[in-house]
């Protein structure tokens, strides 16, 4: 079975460890990463997806990703600015070993948008999204689960085309919303 590694980078905090074990239902130690979870899909087989999460690898930069997610806090309106200001840069320059390189950008915590407190609205998210060039912006929240199985095929399917000739970075590096 093939493994596809699949980097999370954002700020301390945003989610990234919350999403994860929403997706493995059950809590996540750092100590157990990569994350594995394996996967089959019709069109292109099975494959073993391997999620690295920021919080743990102190050396992340070392990690050879087929895919990075770049995840910020719906809540935390600086939590997305972080993504242009300090994220982009890091993938720009510690990352660019392959131009076919995948770069999504996920919001988490969308539910928090119910609560009436300050937040980050969708287009303001895709905007960033797409003057940073990235393949795909998503959005969810791992608390109630809400878009957490959109996502998931999102990225894996982002993911698993990085095994294709083609690779998995969207046509003319455009922005697509979920």
């Amino acid at each position: 079975m093939e493994s596809i590694s699949i980097l999370l980078l954002g700020d301390a905090e945003a989610g990234k460890s919350t999403f994860l074990a929403r997706l493995a239902n059950r809590p996540l130690r750092d100590e157990d990463q990569p994350f594995p979870f394996d996967i089959r899909l019709p069109k292109y087989g099975s494959f073993r997806l391997e999620f690295s999460d920021t919080s743990s690898p102190t050396n992340y930069t070392l990690l050879k990703p087929a895919c990075i997610v770049l995840c910020y806090d719906i809540s935390v309106p600086s939590t997305l600015t972080s993504l242009s200001s300090k994220w982009k840069y890091i993938v720009e320059t510690h990352f660019n070993y392959n131009e076919l390189l995948p770069v999504l950008v996920l919001g988490l915590k969308r539910d928090v948008r119910n609560r009436g407190t300050a937040f980050v609205l969708p287009q303001e998210g895709l905007r960033v999204a797409q003057e940073m060039r990235c393949d795909r912006y998503l959005e969810c929240s791992a608390l109630t689960g809400e878009l957490c199985r959109e996502v998931i095929e999102d990225i894996t399917n982002t993911a698993v085309m990085t095994t294709t000739a083609k690779g998995g970075r969207s046509e003319g590096a455009t922005c697509n919303i979920m």
